[in-house]
């Protein structure tokens, strides 16, 4: 089956998820930022294919995700590091897992914690205000159209709706 690509799409989550939405993209980025990196230990880890990681690692390294390291010349060997963009994806990896947690992790818990190393704590991630700090939610936020809006496709009815709430 072909996908439709939505890099054409005037709307930042639809073109992020052109490239972040399929699971094993989320999981190999879960795995570089956690440290595992090299190739074939990706692999293991997943139970990928090696083909379809090779496919997966290459759109990351050509978008600037990651990078691809020599770590050994003899015989040749590389691993992956996320870059600053790819480092971007963790806040995103940690609501994720937040609400994996929340929703999914049954009776024995959460597989994994966030342990923050600043203050020593184990923690739980929140999206919050870059103004006043208060958790931001769909009760308390909307949306208002940005400078690259625009109604075309992936936004039909959601560019007008959000043009309808201009502020004032």
């Amino acid at each position: 089956m072909t996908r439709t690509p939505l890099t054409d799409v005037a709307c930042s989550i639809a073109r992020a998820t052109d490239l972040f939405g399929d699971a094993w993209t989320a999981l190999i980025m879960r795995d570089v930022l956690s440290g595992v990196t090299r190739f074939d230990d990706i692999a293991t880890d997943l139970g990928i294919s090696r083909k379809v990681l090779s496919a997966r690692l290459s759109r990351l390294v050509e978008e600037g995700i990651l990078v691809r390291e020599r770590y050994r010349e003899r015989p040749p060997r590389e691993h992956y590091r996320a870059t600053a963009k790819g480092e971007e994806l963790y806040p995103v990896l940690l609501a994720l897992m937040n609400w994996g947690d929340r929703w999914y992790s049954g009776e024995d818990g959460p597989p994994a914690r966030v342990h923050h190393l600043s203050c020593g704590q184990d923690t739980t991630p929140v999206t919050v205000c870059g103004h006043c700090g208060e958790p931001l939610t769909v009760g308390n936020t909307t949306q208002v159209p940005g400078p690259g809006g625009r109604v075309g496709p992936g936004t039909r009815v959601l560019g007008p709706l959000l043009a309808s709430r201009r502020p004032a």
